[in-house]
């Protein structure tokens, strides 16, 4: 069983809430219906292991109404259920697994106390902020991805206006039924033959050109068939589309053509450089790519997918570079400078430990074993073919994920598993998983699956979930990164299924919302096409729509519109179980538009325990005290003040980081994990 127990700590440090928004100061107080105060102050999480949190919090006990306090401290555990959409966890059990109280010797007092609390607690509707559980987990370091590729795709400079667009492989050609031209297939962007001549929608405007893979150029005068496309597409434009292309004064951009995974780097002219205070980086500043030069060494730096690469030259050849080896002042770019989104992807940062974390996190579902369904479906009869270093063979032409383990077959749909006896099914929610889906490489399409979990199931439910590698974010080493650098083969039949990609969409990390694809497209002008036929499956990261969903209808028609300079936040409403017949999600919501009640700091009102229960507080200037029970006095202690200190400021920067994601919720304009602010920077 594997929940998603990142809460127990969490809980306490959002509060014992009565709604599922309200979040309150600490510390909390129960009475009993004896008399007995009991005082819970802000927790600290201590680890996550599978669905198990487990957490500790500084108590304090009144007997009477008169009696002294009594200060000690208690260790939980906890399952919950979160809602990543909104960015919120609550809780599903709590068990009280210790309490201590130095230099108290009555052990039948300490029984009652646990009693009481094991008693109270599970009486209270207990949610908490993700981001809190974030930034004050203390211990908890996952084990990273040891085995994705950082081989530098093709990095494409450019001083002027460009959109990168990327065909997956050499071009394949299919009639459309409806249009009746040959339309390319293996790409993203509509493009579409009539005659010799080869035409690329912009969305507000064509190109044109003999050659797919080179010589675009804006054409005005369209030939009959693009002529009654061009209408068509005209005819689905939103009001805002429409406005959009009415208003646009500026230059279309240049037409860059990929067949290999690349990324486009640009600026507008010669690359400005500005200095970043403390530092002796630069970042240039007239460009939508985290681009810097370090002065020492005199070598550029781009962070792609969460992945580092440097080079001597703008133009030149671009080589992987880890993390850990970038030099020391990036982990000194402050947080709230125009640069400080990237602090996510440098080790020993506390932007970064928190992405590392927010990547164990899962979104959970129950799953109603009767009216959950799933369909499959292939290109003629299946084809199989092993998956390496397993017992697995994986289906390769179709655009779901089925596994053949011995004679049986599982298929992950939505997040969910599903078992059958045969490849068509028909299909049953599972509650096993293949034995051997942990063994599954990262050079296998198949990957992200080994990131979705069954915890328990009874015989009318089946609870899941499944974490951020699901939607291709993986930790490597001590940061987080998107996709796994790998390039999968698609399928060619009479359809076409692409495969998740990790490059060519500009992801970007935002500690809010997870991923996000960002365009640097400098222009308005393009459309990126979300849906494609029918038959052909989706393209893009797995996060924007997966691939192993089935597609909609609707052919090229349907489209994503991507705005100058503008995120689309990925994981914001990524909820993959949202919709789905027989799943109901743990959906918590915020209240209102905007913030939630404030908080004050965590600092003097609250009371902290190190892992031996001592309790501290800070006195009137800012000293840490250590409690006393023998002479209920506070003194100077001799224990690890260092560490209730980090708890101290841990705490701070949760209830900033919740306020960060309240403050820019629903504008996607937040970019750093540090301030409450989100940075100077609206990209991410």
């Amino acid at each position: 069983m594997r929940s998603i127990c990142f809460s127990v700590l969490m809980l306490l440090v959002l509060g014992f809430s009565k709604t599922a928004w309200a979040q309150t100061t600490w510390p909390k107080s129960i009475t009993t219906e004896s008399g007995v105060k009991i005082t819970i102050y802000q927790p600290v999480p201590e680890s996550l292991k599978n669905n198990q949190l487990k957490s500790r919090a500084a108590v304090s006990i009144q007997a009477t109404k008169n009696a002294d306090l009594i200060f000690g401290a208690i260790w939980s555990d906890a399952s919950v259920l979160t809602d990543r959409t909104t960015r919120m966890v609550s809780l599903e059990k709590i068990t009280i697994t210790d309490v201590r109280f130095p230099d108290v010797t009555d052990t039948v007092k300490v029984g009652k106390f646990k009693k009481i609390l094991e008693t109270e607690i599970p009486k209270w509707k207990l949610t908490m902020s993700l981001d809190v559980l974030v930034a004050t987990i203390e211990e908890n370091q996952p084990a990273g991805d040891d085995k994705l590729n950082t081989d530098a795709p093709v990095i494409v400079y450019r001083k002027q206006a460009s959109v990168l667009v990327f065909i997956d492989g050499e071009p394949k050609l299919v009639k459309d039924e409806t249009s009746g031209l040959q339309k390319v297939t293996n790409t993203p962007f509509l493009i579409v033959q009539e005659g010799a001549s080869y035409y690329l929608y912009g969305g507000m405007c064509w190109y044109r050109s003999a050659s797919i893979t080179e010589g675009w150029a804006l054409v005005t005068e369209l030939p009959t068939g693009i002529t009654e496309l061009n209408k068509q597409l005209l005819l689905r434009e939103t009001a805002d589309e429409k406005e959009a292309r009415l208003s646009h004064t500026g230059a279309a951009p240049a037409v860059v053509i990929t067949k290999v995974p690349a990324e486009l780097v640009q600026t507008s002219g010669d690359a400005a450089m500005k200095p970043i205070e403390g530092t002796q980086l630069l970042y240039v500043s007239n460009t939508d790519n985290d681009l810097f030069m370090d002065i020492t060494s005199q070598q550029y730096f781009v962070l792609l997918s969460g992945r580092w690469y440097s080079s001597k030259s703008l133009s030149g050849t671009w080589t992987y570079i880890p993390a850990s080896q970038l030099p020391a002042d990036f982990k000194r770019i402050p947080e709230g400078s125009e640069k400080d989104a990237v602090l996510a992807s440098v080790p020993g940062t506390q932007a970064a430990k928190e992405a590392v974390m927010d990547a164990q996190v899962p979104q959970t579902a129950k799953v109603d074993r009767a009216t959950a369904t799933c369909t499959v479906v292939y290109d003629g009869d299946p084809v199989f073919e092993k998956i390496e270093g397993t017992s697995l063979m994986i289906a390769k032409n179709t655009s779901a994920t089925v596994i053949q383990s011995g004679t049986e077959y599982y298929c992950v749909q939505n997040g969910i598993w599903f078992l059958a006896k045969s490849a068509t099914g028909p299909w049953a929610v599972s509650d096993t998983r293949p034995k051997d889906i942990d063994n599954i490489p990262a050079s296998s399409s198949a990957y992200n699956v080994k990131y979705v979990y069954i915890y328990e199931a009874t015989p009318q439910v089946v609870y899941v979930g499944y974490t951020p590698g699901y939607t291709g974010c993986y930790v490597y080493g001590s940061t987080v990164v998107y996709g796994t650098g790998y390039y999968y083969n698609p399928w060619y039949g009479v359809y076409y299924y692409p495969r998740p990609v990790t490059y060519g969409f500009s992801m970007h990390y935002n500690p809010y919302y997870g991923w996000g694809m960002s365009y640097t497209y400098s222009t308005g002008f393009f459309h990126y096409t979300a849906v494609v036929h029918p038959h052909y499956g989706y393209w893009g990261p797995p996060m924007y729509h997966p691939p192993y969903h089935p597609p909609y209808h609707g052919g090229y028609y349907g489209r994503q519109p991507v705005q100058i300079n503008n995120t689309v936040n990925i994981n914001r409403n990524n909820n993959v179980y949202a919709g789905n017949k027989g799943v109901q999600t743990n959906d918590i919501k915020r209240s209102g538009s905007g913030n939630r009640p404030s908080t004050q700091p965590a600092g003097r009102q609250n009371v902290y325990t190190d892992q031996s229960g001592n309790a501290y507080r800070q006195n009137k200037d800012g000293n840490w005290q250590q409690r006393n029970n023998t002479s209920n006095q506070w003194q100077q202690g001799s224990g690890d003040r260092q560490k209730v200190d980090n708890q101290q400021r841990n705490a701070s920067r949760a209830q900033n980081r919740d306020a960060g994601f309240n403050n820019n919720r629903g504008t996607g304009a937040g970019r750093t994990g540090g301030n409450a602010g989100g940075g100077r920077g609206g990209r991410r």
